[in-house]
């Protein structure tokens, strides 16, 4: 995947400016496709490039640079070819498994510390996506398709969040007992 298909997807959400889009994507597609805003600004001017998307100055705009961009045709038309491609599977590229395997050969690790840091780090990642669930979603009332994806979205980060979680746990007590 690259950022433009998920700058894309934004876009055709609502259109926005640079720094509105930025802010946004931080706020949803974030979660699972990181971006720094200064890539996201590189992506928009190689979008427009390619004719995926144009820009205009809105009329709040006053003396500002800033710039309003919307999807064009061909960009709908690149975001659905794509979409309709197979995905690869997640590459799983994680430097604490590696450090797991060198403190069990080498017996002489103390990774308790950063285990209990990183639960606490999805227990904040879960408790934030646990309150946008409940302020978006479990409302009670039947939701649109495109919600009940992106709610579908949310219970995946959920369920990550809460595995890794219980590993975690039960990791601290393999730590725990020693040899």
């Amino acid at each position: 995947m690259s950022l433009s298909h998920a700058v894309l997807t934004s876009l055709i959400e609502k259109s926005s400016s640079g720094y509105d889009l930025a802010r946004r994507f931080d706020k949803s597609i974030g979660y699972f496709w990181h971006a720094t805003h200064q890539q996201i600004y590189r992506e928009l001017g190689r979008m427009e490039a390619a004719g995926w998307i144009a820009s205009s100055v809105p009329a709040d705009a006053g003396k500002t640079r800033k710039r309003e961009y919307t999807v064009l045709p061909a960009g709908r038309t690149e975001l659905a070819r794509w979409a309709a491609e197979p995905a690869a599977p997640m590459d799983l590229r994680d430097e604490f498994m590696v450090k797991l395997r060198a403190d069990a050969v080498l017996g002489e690790g103390d990774l308790q510390t950063e285990l209990l840091r990183r639960i606490a780090l999805h227990q904040d990642k879960l408790g934030h996506y646990r309150e946008i669930e409940q302020r978006d979603f479990l409302h009670g009332k039947p939701l649109p398709r495109e919600a009940r994806i992106h709610h579908m979205i949310l219970k995946k980060g959920i369920m990550y969040e809460e595995g890794s979680i219980a590993w975690a746990q039960d990791l601290l007590e393999v730590l725990d007992a020693g040899q």
